[in-house]
């Protein structure tokens, strides 16, 4: 019953926010609370919902901090550079656009953070969007799958998880699987190159012949509301997106955030551009190097670029201001998740739910048990965390593919398979930072991607199978 309700559960779920019938803050709070009592455990509501709050928790710290963070990063001009490279390598053609936004998410992803590194490209990436009157579907799902296939780092979590759970080296895991994760993400790439020709053809290859005067004026980022000229992109009605999916909103909200990448922005300190990039290279080193917990870090972080960007005390404030919208959604969104996921795990359903799809594998796929759990690896880090599915069923799974001779190695490695739509999971706090900065709904983003997140997904098994590591 409880592996009923809980497949119950999130149908009911995706469903209500893909049709846009909930919000997901609402969806992620009251349909757990619903099943919670229908499964005869509303007693226990409360305790579910803290522990799922304190396990979350430091993660929502780690949002807020970093938002504020990167959200000053941008203010004081350290990512303009990079949006300016994008510029000259995309002259405002759709089809450049997209493939850049995956080679800029793929790059960003070596932090091993997926917060960071939407927040890195949507900065970048949107305002050229906007601009183009691209879909911004196309963004988040390019940008997503990006990241999911560069999660699988050692320092991502992913392969340190699986490395813990069957007591592996993450090293002899990760690197026999590089070939096959370059398939990945060749795949996104030209899945990319496919949908930027898609949007070419619906907006039309838009050339800028005076490039120089394009990275000069910053045409782009500062034309928000601006006429444009001769030369620069033709004005298209705000409409669907590709797939038919409406990415595109228009408002008051959308024009201040073009504004706020203008090249004239009082928020600018080009004299303290190298004491930023010094600070953001020394973050992500820490980061990686784990030498405090990413909350701590992103919190001193926060702290010491305002004071040193902006000492006065009402220019601090200001920035925070400027960017409390994105922190009160995206740490809502976390804290609404950790509802979710407390009574999916503090009700049983998520273990019933495990156990059934393993007792499910036919007896005669014993010997392919890589193979099974690669497949299984969409649909499970999907609908739960990592945590979930790299501590309670890979263990379960390779006991039973030892048993048929798999080795934990081959295992760990086709865990890693369903990266890529793990990344849009609902469970996953960064998908919220993505479709939350790019004013994209999120069951639009889901819509769009699960497909060729899945596919990704796909040309990843094969891949590894192919080279023999899986």
């Amino acid at each position: 019953m409880l592996t009923i309700l809980g497949f119950a559960m999130i149908a009911t779920f995706l469903v209500l926010i893909m049709t846009k019938k909930m919000s997901p803050i609402a969806a992620l709070v009251l349909i757990p609370a619903l099943f919670c009592v229908a499964v005869g455990k509303g007693a226990h509501l409360g305790d579910y919902v803290i522990d799922g709050v304190s396990s979350l928790a430091p993660t929502a710290a780690m949002l807020m901090f970093a938002i504020v963070y990167f959200g000053v990063m941008i203010d004081v001009g350290l990512f303009d550079p990079v949006v300016r490279a994008i510029l000259r390598f995309c002259k405002a053609d759709p089809m450049r656009v997209v493939v850049g936004t995956a080679v800029l998410a793929a790059i960003v992803s070596l932090d091993g953070d997926g917060s960071t590194t939407f927040m890195i490209t949507v900065s970048a990436m949107y305002p050229l969007y906007k601009r183009l009157g691209m879909s911004l579907v196309v963004m988040t799902g390019v940008a997503a799958m990006a990241n999911g296939v560069m999660n699988t780092v050692p320092w991502g979590g992913p392969t340190a998880r699986a490395a813990t759970a069957l007591k592996l080296d993450a090293a002899d895991i990760f690197v026999p699987m590089i070939p096959a994760l370059l398939v990945g993400l060749l795949g996104v790439l030209g899945l990319a190159y496919v949908l930027g020709l898609r949007e070419r053809r619906r907006l039309g290859a838009l050339r800028i012949e005076d490039e120089e005067s394009v990275v000069a004026k910053e045409a782009v980022l500062a034309g928000a509301g601006a006429a444009a000229g001769p030369a620069g992109p033709r004005k298209r009605p705000v409409g669907g997106g590709a797939d038919g999916v409406d990415g595109v909103d228009g408002g008051d909200d959308d024009e201040d955030l073009l504004k706020g990448l203008d090249p004239d922005r009082p928020t600018l300190r080009p004299r303290l551009y190298w004491f930023n990039a010094l600070l953001t290279g020394v973050l992500l080193t820490a980061m990686i190097l784990e030498l405090l917990p990413i909350p701590v870090l992103f919190l001193l972080g926060a702290a010491l670029a305002l004071s040193v960007n902006y000492p006065r005390l009402p220019d601090q404030k200001a920035r925070i201001a400027a960017h409390a919208d994105n922190v009160l959604n995206v740490s809502g969104m976390v804290f609404a998740a950790a509802v979710f996921t407390g009574v999916l795990q503090g009700t049983g359903m998520v273990d019933h739910m495990a156990g059934w799809l393993v007792d499910t594998v036919p007896e005669g796929l014993g010997p392919h048990m890589a193979l099974v759990t690669g497949v299984l690896s969409l649909p499970l880090t999907y609908f739960m965390s990592n945590d979930g599915f790299y501590f309670g069923v890979l263990p379960v799974l390779a006991e039973a593919g030892a048993a048929h001779g798999v080795t934990p190695l081959e295992m760990a490695r086709a865990s890693l398979v369903g990266q890529p739509l793990h990344m849009s999971s609902p469970l996953v706090p960064a998908v919220y930072v993505l479709v939350g900065m790019a004013r994209v709904e999120f069951g639009d983003h889901t819509r769009f991607v699960v497909k060729w997140a899945a596919l990704t997904c796909l040309l990843i098994l094969a891949a590894g199978i192919l080279f023999g590591t899986i």
